[in-house]
């Protein structure tokens, strides 16, 4: 029993030590927080967004708010991380198996129904309105952030 009290008290301290590395770090938080945003807004962009004028706008958009994003991951980094990476070292050196056994799940085969194929005329219409609606979107999009920039920066 006084073990887990042991054990106990001295995560508390790693708790308490991670917290005040963190206050005592906090340039070097901002410096890592940064990076990371850097990089990951950047992809996050260039994946989710393959038009060219507006994957430029987007990043554009990103570095203006970079120092929103800062201000409330650092706050959230200062109120979680310290617990998160606690809660992972204290896992590191319990040894545990990290092996789980899954559960056996009994399975039911259905006789699959036959799925109805749509006619070749109805999907190329549907194709066709909604390459319209995409094209109506992005317009309204560029229309949009252009207005956002432009109020922006007066």
């Amino acid at each position: 029993m006084t073990e887990k009290i042991i054990e106990a008290e001295r995560m508390h301290d790693v708790l308490l030590l991670l917290q005040n590395l963190i206050n005592s770090e906090e340039a070097t938080v901002k410096l890592i927080l940064d990076c990371l945003y850097d990089v990951g807004s950047i992809n996050l962009i260039n994946q989710k967004l393959r038009v060219k004028p507006v994957n430029r706008v987007m990043k554009l958009i990103a570095r203006m708010s970079k120092p929103v994003f800062r201000t409330l991951a650092l706050n959230w980094f200062k109120k979680n991380c310290p617990q998160l990476i606690t809660n992972w070292l204290h896992t590191q050196v319990t040894f545990k198996s990290t092996q789980k056994i899954p559960p056996e799940v009994a399975v039911e085969v259905a006789e699959l129904q036959p799925y109805p194929i749509p006619q070749r005329e109805n999907l190329s219409q549907e194709i066709r309105n909604l390459r319209s609606q995409v094209r109506w979107l992005v317009g309204i999009s560029i229309i949009a952030i252009a207005a956002l920039a432009i109020t922006a920066t007066r």
